[in-house]
């Protein structure tokens, strides 16, 4: 995907000085250049100029079975976050699902988390209001798109999916939750396509069949894919401020009784062949080692189409049923091909 341009939703509050700050505050449409490796007020656009712009760049070409017009994939961080790790992010998880062959776009949502360890309380805090700002503007974006309000424009064909990172499934998951006390959202059969987790810091049980909190994503989503590593030392570090009690799914998977659409692939095999030195990141390893990783970003582009089930996409692993990523694989060879449509020999 050739795109110079870099598209957030920033949920910062803004000083006096027009800079953006670690605290909540009003929603702010960005378009980063290429050349810029932070963003500031210049970088604003309007809500419709910034809507039309993403849209635009995630359009591709139809898909020959399912109709899809495009992809859009929001990236929600975690927190100890500043502005130019979030830019870094967004941009090498579009250049390294682009280079796997995915054609859809990825959008930032930047939520404010200080970049000190010490504020991780703070940060879940502010993660609550931020889901709130979510569901207020980025689902409601997408509502708008599968709904317009003048029947006579085209419903949106574009899939929307969401990617959350440490703190990021925990927002996300509010939101879905936030979004069942918004009447106009409620009555709507909105759907979203992926969510994805990487090194979730949320409980493992909360993913369970019977979570409250769950349920609303889950109702409202095609597959939950949990990807988990048990070398996460960070979320030990979540472990211990939450006294040990409560195992996160980024770190132990999840739990034994799940919805059938919900799937874990467990990375720890993987990650012990990772060298820190030859890998691409940013922030600590153990933790952030996902984004800027080519074999994990194959096969979040193979979970993203969705052309393959999830128990035989061909990065994985499935040791009955248990799947795990394993290293050295590609696409099926013939997978460009598999839609051709012939007609009758006469």
């Amino acid at each position: 995907m050739k795109n110079i341009n870099t598209f957030l939703i920033c949920a910062r509050d803004i000083d006096k000085k027009d800079r953006f700050l670690a605290e909540p505050g009003s929603t702010t449409f960005i378009i980063v250049p290429a050349s810029k490796k932070k963003y500031s007020r210049v970088d604003a656009v309007s809500k419709e100029v910034w809507t039309q712009s993403v849209v635009s760049a995630a359009a591709h070409d139809a898909d020959a079975v399912t109709g899809v017009t495009g992809d859009i994939l929001f990236f929600v961080h975690g927190y100890n976050n500043d502005i130019e790790t979030v830019l870094w992010r967004t941009r090498v998880l579009q250049e390294t699902l682009s280079s796997q062959g995915w054609k859809g776009l990825v959008v930032g949502f930047d939520w404010p988390s200080d970049n000190s360890v010490l504020n991780y309380i703070e940060d879940r805090n502010d993660a609550s209001e931020v889901a709130r700002i979510v569901v207020e503007v980025a689902l409601q974006i997408i509502v708008d798109a599968q709904f317009p309000a003048n029947q006579k424009t085209k419903s949106c064909t574009i899939n929307v999916h969401l990617l959350g990172h440490s703190t990021g499934a925990y927002v996300i998951m509010e939101a879905f939750a936030n979004s069942t006390k918004k009447g106009g959202l409620f009555v709507k059969p909105w759907r979203i396509g992926q969510v994805v987790f990487i090194a979730g810091d949320v409980s493992s049980s909360s993913l369970a069949a019977d979570s409250d909190w769950a349920r609303p994503m889950y109702e409202r989503i095609f597959r939950l894919t949990n990807y988990s590593n048990g070398f996460d030392k960070v979320l030990s570090i979540s472990n211990a401020k939450r006294f040990g009690v409560a195992p996160r799914a980024g770190r132990v998977g999840l739990p034994v009784d799940v919805p059938s659409k919900a799937v874990n692939v467990d990375c720890s095999k993987y990650f012990q062949t990772k060298n820190p030195k030859k890998s691409t990141f940013t922030g600590t390893f153990n933790h952030s080692w996902y984004i800027g990783d080519p074999e994990f970003a194959l096969d979040l582009a193979l979970t993203l189409e969705g052309g393959i089930d999830r128990q035989v996409i061909t990065t994985r692993r499935n040791d009955r049923g248990r799947l795990s990523l394993v290293a050295g694989q590609s696409r099926p060879e013939y997978q460009n091909d598999w839609d051709e449509d012939r007609p009758v020999p006469r």
